[in-house]
């Protein structure tokens, strides 16, 4: 008997979970300002009703229809498509593996924060003193030993939580985690706006550029952003939705889904513009000076601007590391779920046994990022998981199933059981104008890619990468499952229906 959410509320929290993850805090913010401020309001808008909300609702009826993840999904829609499932499930491993790095950062900084141990150069102390990160990525550098405390303190609860399964545990860890980090983010927000300066830098997040909304790249920004924070096209959504009850609402949970992520962006982006906008006004800078997304942002430019407060430093700081835990945390869960998901359909494994196959390779591999060459392997991984796996993820699940799966079928499915139903605007955006748009960026990022590489990283890592991706998917399809992954249930559409 295949588990199930033990409710609507607690499916819609693990998704929200998984959606709501350090991209919201680190990237969105940095994306919205240097791609029109106020004015990228509008793309992004775009790109989520036109992109997100239909492929949202795509995966949750393809998860809730096949009971299955996103390989069991495709094979019992056609065994040719199999391999998508297995792709999709590569990108969530490889991704694991590295993102069990940041969230080790993360909690050391918890600690370091109530010392401000970082002194008066966080950068420097970021990348020597944390990191301890040799000036090349030709060799690991060796195992930085300092970080293993952490690391098998984030390896146990992660897998306290993923053994207990679905409704004991990811359910249990979504709702402790999730008021945590909306309290958090709130905290945040209200000491932002009181800090002299933080209009400035609300000003430079939300101030329209509307000539920006004429550029392509902006365009390319929006779907990019949209696609990273959803957490879809690469085996999450169709693996937690397939514990859906048969009747459940997937379109309202879709826009739900969507709109409480984009509200938190928003929310979050408020929290760290206002304290950058403070940093700038203390250093005498402009904000576009300060600004920062990604790592640096949370590791470097932070800490600085948390020094510089005038009061209660080091519980701020605490304050700040602790959202990014809690966020990182649920969107980690979800992404080993999508692969034992996997697994377990393929073999009719006990989600015990599965969650041991998955979990015992991803804490070998993810010895890699805590080496003194972690960051720059990090780094690397990142931009092939999400520049290269992701995005080709999505092109062919589209056109595999826009193309050659007729989604009329689909949205049949999803309206039987949904409260408001969807029109044929969600079939024209899942066959032409997401597509459109996913292959314009995936070409251009593979011609800049191939023509320049990535960072002055050396090539082999990136081919690793890759090869891993598209090895494990071809691996994985040809190895033989149990005869019930290729059952379809009675009443879902089959390839030749």
């Amino acid at each position: 008997m295949r588990d199930q959410w033990n409710s609507k509320l607690a499916f819609i929290l693990a998704a929200i979970g998984s959606a709501v993850g350090l991209g919201n805090l680190w990237r969105f913010p940095y994306i919205a300002a240097t791609n029109g401020g106020g004015a990228f309001i509008f793309p992004y808008l775009f790109a989520i009703i036109t992109a997100g909300i239909p492929i949202l609702i795509l995966e949750y009826t393809l998860g809730k229809t096949y009971k299955a993840g996103a390989p069991g999904t495709f094979a019992r829609i056609n065994r040719k498509f199999e391999a998508l499932g297995w792709f999709q499930v590569a990108i969530s491993f490889l991704i694991t593996v590295y993102y069990f790095a940041i969230v080790v950062w993360v909690l050391c900084y918890i600690g370091y924060s109530f010392t401000l141990s970082w002194g008066d150069d966080a950068t420097t102390f970021f990348v020597s003193d944390v990191l301890q990160a040799t000036s090349s990525a030709d060799g690991t550098g060796g195992l930085n030993v300092q970080l293993l405390i952490p690391f098998f303190i984030v390896w146990a609860i992660v897998a306290i939580v993923m053994y207990r399964g679905i409704n004991k545990g990811i359910d249990i860890a979504c709702k402790v985690c999730l008021p945590i980090l909306l309290l958090c983010t709130a905290v945040m927000v209200i000491r932002g706006i009181t800090l002299p300066g933080a209009i400035d830098g609300l000003e430079y997040m939300f101030h329209p550029d509307w000539s920006a909304i004429a550029k392509t790249d902006v365009w390319v920004a929006a779907y990019g952003q949209v696609f990273f924070s959803l957490s879809i096209a690469f085996a999450i959504m169709i693996s937690y939705a397939s514990f859906l009850p048969k009747d459940e609402d997937v379109v309202n949970t879709a826009f739900l889904t969507a709109c409480c992520n984009h509200g938190f962006e928003i929310f979050a982006g408020i929290a760290i513009f206002s304290i950058l906008g403070y940093m700038a006004n203390v250093q005498g800078v402009g904000v576009e000076e300060v600004a920062a997304g990604g790592i640096g942002l949370a590791f470097m430019v932070f800490p600085t601007a948390i020094s510089s407060l005038p009061a209660l430093n080091g519980l701020f700081g605490a304050v700040f590391f602790i959202t990014l835990f809690t966020a990182g945390f649920t969107s980690l869960i979800s992404i080993i779920q999508a692969v034992i998901t996997g697994v377990q359909d393929k073999w009719e494994m006990s989600h015990t046994k599965a969650a041991t196959a998955v979990m015992v390779p991803a804490f070998v591999v993810s010895f890699v990022f805590i080496t003194r060459s972690g960051l720059d392997y990090l780094d690397y991984a990142d931009y092939i998981a999400n520049s290269f796996g992701i995005v080709l993820a999505g092109i062919v699940e589209l056109v595999l199933i826009g193309w050659f799966f007729k989604p009329e079928k689909l949205r049949e499915v999803a309206n039987l059981t949904s409260n408001f139903s969807v029109g044929q605007w969600w079939t024209w955006c899942l066959k032409f104008v997401t597509i459109i748009v996913l292959g314009y960026t995936f070409i251009i990022s593979m011609t800049g890619f191939i023509r320049e590489g990535y960072g002055g990283y050396p090539l082999w890592i990136g081919i690793i990468c890759i090869a891993f991706l598209i090895l494990t998917a071809i691996v994985f399809t040809a190895m033989k499952g149990k005869p019930s992954f290729y059952q379809k249930p009675d009443d879902a559409p089959g390839y030749d229906d």
